[in-house]
């Protein structure tokens, strides 16, 4: 069965490189999310007056990737506890936020935040500030087409990626 997720790390070029890798996963893309301006362009969404975020469109399999498998590539591969910001890219358009399409989603979300939260804590970093909400009430805006797997068109490109630099939690140290 198909599903699909919403996810903002910041730069959405890299963020779409590390899920298009992930088996299972089927389609991916890139586009806006969570703003105020209806088909917002990339230009108005640098200004930061649109509201809108970087966002990463996947769709996968939930029958050879899980949801949770999904969220625990989400935590890792940027720094949630940055806010409007990753790395030298600054603004609201590079918050973290995961904008889920089902309750069950929701609720995976709030529980790996909780488990990651926990585990970075140790090593000094603040709490996280990613934006979790559903989707419901928002529209996903496909970004222009040279965006669109950037980095498969252009393999040295900007990854522009920060990370924590800390794995997610096995289950054993979950419990």
């Amino acid at each position: 069965m198909n599903e699909i997720a919403y996810f903002a790390t910041g730069c959405f070029w890299g963020a779409e490189r590390r899920f298009w890798q992930l088996d299972g996963v089927l389609e991916t893309s890139v586009g806006y999310m969570g703003g105020t301006r209806p088909s917002p362009t990339y230009e108005q969404v640098c200004t930061g007056a649109t509201g809108h975020a970087e966002m990463v469109k996947v769709v996968f399999d939930g029958e050879k990737i899980s949801y949770h498998r999904l969220l625990e590539e989400f935590w890792t591969m940027h720094d949630p506890t940055s806010l409007n910001r990753q790395g030298g890219d600054i603004g609201t358009q590079y918050r973290s936020a995961i904008f889920t399409t089902t309750p069950k989603q929701l609720q995976e979300a709030m529980q790996t935040r909780n488990l990651y939260e926990n585990a970075i804590s140790t090593s000094g970093y603040g709490s996280i500030v990613t934006q979790i909400e559903s989707s419901e009430a928002m529209t996903y805006f496909l970004a222009e087409e040279y965006h669109q797997k950037y980095l498969l068109k252009n393999p040295n490109g900007y990854d522009c990626h920060s990370n924590t630099g800390i794995p997610f939690p096995s289950e054993a140290h979950s419990q």
